[in-house]
């Protein structure tokens, strides 16, 4: 089936394919008579504009790009809904692609998305050297998620992770647990806030800290449980980077015959729609994660239409959702 063109709708509605063009992009220019005989046309002949060519075509883009850390983390997933809930309404498209949170694949990542031309980027938790996001910034405008910038350019949208990493830290105290390592995110974005608070509160009740070095990956969370028990060295309580790290490390605790929460109690992070799940009922630090995304497209929009010289700094307090996976330790029940 041919897919009608501007042509056939300028055709059908007798007037200029400029005029049709004009419609498109939502021109005041333009008659109401005109503008309805012209989408009047449209509908009739099931017209759509493809938003990359109206965007070439009036200069004026109507697509934002959405570069996501790691495809697998359902965090982004539900990120990108809060986006796209402002972008749609907005008369925005999405194109997003993802780095697989390696630096060189998120440049070449960066560089397919601005070959888009579009009107902005979002950076869901970028791991890419703050050079490349600069340059990108000098082009259009930037928003970072789960990532902090002291670029004046560009806005951001974080939650506190020294607050969240204390809340999973008092919550555990609070249970009665002494010994709680924290699997940490390594050189992944917002670990080094997460790193600080989980320290600062084990020093606050004079425990000593363990930090493991992990990655924000179940992969990551079990391999670091290995080498733990490799070690000897298990806690009585494991706070893990992120509830993807958390259900890794689960998982190689239970192969290795031992409980949750049981043997040994686990704090997630993000409250994701995973942690949420009857069979994980993961304890997670929870991160609004479509309010992030509403607030970087409402971010990234406000600065297209208005490139104001201050940045926005959204820093959001994170809470803690108490589930199953926590509990005293086994000689305190």
């Amino acid at each position: 089936m041919v897919r009608p063109t501007m042509e056939d709708v300028a055709l059908r509605a007798g007037v200029s394919r400029a005029l049709v063009s004009l419609v498109m992009r939502g021109s005041p220019k333009v008659s109401e008579q005109r503008r309805s005989a012209v989408l009047k046309a449209a509908e009739e002949l099931g017209y759509s504009p493809h938003a990359m060519a109206r965007s070439l075509a009036s200069r004026t883009s109507t697509v934002l790009g959405v570069m996501v850390s790691d495809l697998h983390n359902s965090f982004f997933a539900e990120v990108v809904d809060g986006i796209d809930e402002v972008a749609h309404q907005q008369g925005f498209e999405l194109i997003i692609n993802t780095g697989g949170r390696s630096p060189a694949r998120e440049r070449r990542a960066l560089e397919s998305l601005l070959s888009f031309r579009p009107a902005g980027l979002i950076l869901l938790s970028p791991v890419v050297p703050a050079t490349s996001i600069g340059k990108a910034a000098d082009q259009l405008p930037v928003v970072l998620v789960a990532r902090s910038s002291r670029i004046s350019t560009v806005d951001t949208v974080n939650d506190d992770g020294e607050v969240g990493a204390r809340l999973a830290v008092e919550h555990l105290v609070s249970l009665g647990h002494s010994r709680i390592a924290h699997l940490d995110g390594g050189e992944g974005s917002q670990a080094g806030p997460r790193r600080r608070g989980y320290v600062a509160a084990m020093e606050s009740h004079g425990l000593a800290p363990q930090v493991v070095t992990s990655e924000y990956t179940d992969v990551a969370g079990a391999r670091a449980i290995r080498r733990l028990l490799a070690e000897d060295d298990l806690p009585t309580a494991i706070f893990s980077c992120n509830d993807f790290n958390a259900v890794g490390a689960i998982s190689a605790l239970e192969d290795a015959g031992l409980r949750v929460p049981e043997d040994i109690s686990v704090v997630g992070y993000d409250n994701t729609s995973l942690a949420a799940l009857r069979h994980v009922s993961l304890t997670t630090v929870d991160q609004p994660r479509a309010e992030f995304g509403r607030l970087a497209a409402s971010a990234l929009l406000h600065r297209v239409r208005d490139d104001r010289a201050e940045p926005v700094r959204h820093l959001l307090t994170p809470s803690l959702v108490v589930r199953t996976t926590t509990a005293p330790p086994g000689g305190l029940r």
